[in-house]
């Protein structure tokens, strides 16, 4: 009966006069014993390409809200805006060292935009409020700022609640209660060094600063239009 042979020959793709449909056909072996089909191969390319474009929106929409606000003055220059980007030299420097890129108003704002695509946007924005934290100088703004980051990050299931240990949070749970200036440093320089070590060489080695890269040419197109 065919039926039963249907069964019996898909087990054997290697077998004389055998034949199967394209669906039934098990997926492309990739170097390494990986198996790859068509379809996987197909969504995995829309896939990229709706990161990046998607990369391309946040790292738009954190540059112009990081720009200076005078040169948002019309319709016109706002339509221009979108093509400011820093010059190839800023953009290489940025992979020097981490603190080059942090130093950088658009490189953060690139690895903001990053981040927010790895959905771990807290650690860089626990940091952030670290930094603005530190330079508060009234006592009354530094507690209430000192409780508005504990209850965002460190609190348990905060809403952006940052990963570190159950020792930290309990240290910085009594430091609040009479801050000071170091509340969280202990917290700030770990998750300083997790981007460092882990999210920095991603970013670097993204199709998205990649991109950024390969895209510095276009200013002068934009500026001779």
């Amino acid at each position: 009966m065919r039926s039963r042979t249907t069964f019996d020959t898909l087990g054997k793709p290697g077998s004389r006069g055998w034949s199967e449909p394209p669906s039934a056909r098990p997926p492309r072996m990739e170097r390494g014993g990986r198996r790859r089909s068509e379809p996987e191969e197909a969504d995995k390319g829309r896939m990229k390409r709706t990161i990046i474009k998607d990369w391309k929106t946040r790292l738009s929409y954190f540059l112009q809200n990081s720009s200076h606000p005078n040169k948002r003055k019309s319709k016109k220059a706002g339509k221009r805006h979108s093509y400011f980007r820093p010059s190839a030299e800023e953009v290489q420097l940025w992979s020097e060292a981490f603190d080059e890129l942090l130093a950088s108003k658009y490189g953060l704002a690139a690895f903001r935009a990053f981040l927010k695509s790895e959905f771990c946007e807290e650690n860089i924005e626990f940091w952030l409020a670290c930094e603005d934290f530190k330079k508060t100088k009234s006592p009354q703004k530094l507690t209430s700022k000192a409780k508005k980051i504990y209850n965002d990050f460190i609190e348990k299931e905060a809403p952006k609640e940052i990963n570190i240990d159950f020792q930290t949070k309990n240290m910085i749970a009594q430091n609040i209660q009479e801050a000071t200036h170091t509340c969280f440093s202990v917290a700030q320089k770990r998750v300083y060094s997790l981007m460092e070590n882990n999210s920095y060489p991603r970013f670097l080695e993204s199709e998205f600063y990649q991109e950024l890269c390969k895209k510095m040419p276009i200013n002068r197109a934009a500026q001779g239009t």
